[in-house]
């Protein structure tokens, strides 16, 4: 089962590194450090969303 890809100012459900993907679903090599229970930033683009990439350990 793939994770669920995030919208912006989405609760995270999980710590770790967010990589930023583009409307087609390509990684965008950019990511972003999200906190449980915290919301995710505004992307740099409308119509990007975050995926888990990196759980923290």
């Amino acid at each position: 089962m793939s994770k669920p890809h995030l919208k912006p100012g989405q609760s995270v459900p999980t710590s770790g590194q967010y990589g930023v993907f583009g409307p087609r679903g390509g990684y965008l090599h950019q990511e972003v450090t999200g906190v449980r229970g915290k919301t995710l930033p505004p992307t740099p683009k409308p119509g990007q969303t975050y995926k888990l990439v990196d759980r923290t350990k």
